[in-house]
């Protein structure tokens, strides 16, 4: 069993720059979780912590129930793969895979057998003779994934091995990990800023901000409940809208008025939820594809909102349009049979099934 236990975990390089604030996290065996966040929120750090690379400040780590506070990163039984690869360019892909069984005085049949095991799962049997110059980015980094696997480790952990590749070939590359993680089924500690990578690769996303944990969950589950205003911004692509708003009514006769000439109900099942933030100042929160085309009204909890467009984005499968209630920004999407013209009014409807309402003082959705 290799969990990967987190407690209280912090990291202070002075008294002014906390990276890591106490964090808790349970990393169960062979999930696969996704560190995830802005630039500068402490995942990067995490990581190199449970390596060993980094000294901690304060707190714990445990891999499979023991304490590796201080033991060497060597001797954590964990591989880590980078994100520039660190392929020796003298050797060969089967010399590269092979050199840190051989550090270890494998057998060279064991070393030749979990080699070829590794370069079957990466289908990279054919490129073993090669040296990384005749490789590409992402065959390259099959072979840097290629010499974690041989290791056969407790943990993998993976430092935002794609963000050197090209947008068609990270998408290949996701798909690729994920193959290898269905088949190899080790702990996996995966950090990125990219959001999409995460819901995608992740079983469990942890969502970082300021050296803080925000929510841990199945992709899925933050997306459709983010529990504060930054991960429902965080997660989806395009990104959550916020518009601001103010709670008016009584009982179940609750509405959002969001301008002098825009006012949206509020489901009369949430109304009960909302009631104690009545006459408040709040934040509609609705995804782009929940705000689109004008097309069935009689459907429960969608309301029209007449939009004057300012920019349109042709997507092919979709079309982006954007454009301003009182003052704010705001992105839908629609078909792209739909005629979305810049300059011109287009009907369209807000689907309040799916509205979040956020506290602006507290940054939480209620």
């Amino acid at each position: 069993m290799a969990q990967v236990t987190l407690r209280k975990l912090s990291k202070s390089y002075d008294q002014h720059v906390q990276a890591v604030r106490g964090i808790d996290l349970d990393i169960a065996d062979e999930e696969f979780v996704v560190l995830v966040g802005p630039s500068g929120c402490g995942k990067t750090t995490t990581l190199r912590m449970i390596a060993g690379l980094e000294e901690i400040t304060g707190g714990e780590i445990a891999i499979a129930g023991e304490v590796v506070n201080d033991i060497p990163p060597r001797d954590r039984d964990i591989a880590m793969v980078f994100q520039n690869y660190a392929l020796y360019p003298h050797m060969s892909v089967f010399d590269n895979m092979a050199f840190g069984l051989k550090l270890r005085k494998f057998a060279k049949t064991e070393i030749k057998r979990r080699v070829d095991e590794a370069a079957r799962i990466l289908d990279i049997g054919e490129l073993l003779a090669r040296k990384p110059k005749a490789l590409s980015g992402g065959q390259r980094q099959r072979v840097a994934m290629g010499r974690a696997i041989v290791r056969h480790p407790k943990v993998f952990l993976f430092d935002e091995p794609l963000s050197n590749l090209d947008a068609k070939l990270r998408v290949q590359m996701r798909t690729e990990i994920k193959k290898v993680h269905q088949t190899v089924r080790t702990t996996t500690v995966y950090v990125t800023h990219d959001q999409v990578e995460a819901m995608t690769l992740a079983d469990r996303v942890v969502v970082m901000n300021q050296g803080a944990i925000e929510q841990v969950g199945p992709p899925q589950e933050l997306y459709h409940n983010p529990i504060t205003r930054f991960v429902a911004g965080f997660i989806g692509s395009p990104a959550m809208n916020f518009i601001p708003c103010r709670l008016l009514g009584s009982g179940n006769a609750l509405a959002l008025r969001l301008a002098d000439n825009i006012s949206l109900p509020v489901p009369p099942e949430r109304a009960g939820r909302y009631a104690t933030y009545k006459d408040r100042e709040m934040l509609l929160g609705v995804r782009p594809e929940h705000l689109t085309e004008l097309k069935d009204q009689a459907k429960p909890n969608v309301a029209r909102l007449d939009s004057h467009l300012d920019v349109t984005e042709p997507m092919g499968m979709e079309i982006l349009v954007h454009f301003r209630i009182n003052g704010t920004a705001v992105c839908g999407r629609v078909d792209p049979s739909v005629k979305a013209v810049a300059g011109q009014t287009l009907p369209m409807s807000v689907d309040l099934n799916h509205m979040h309402l956020i506290d602006p003082g507290s940054s939480r959705v209620v």
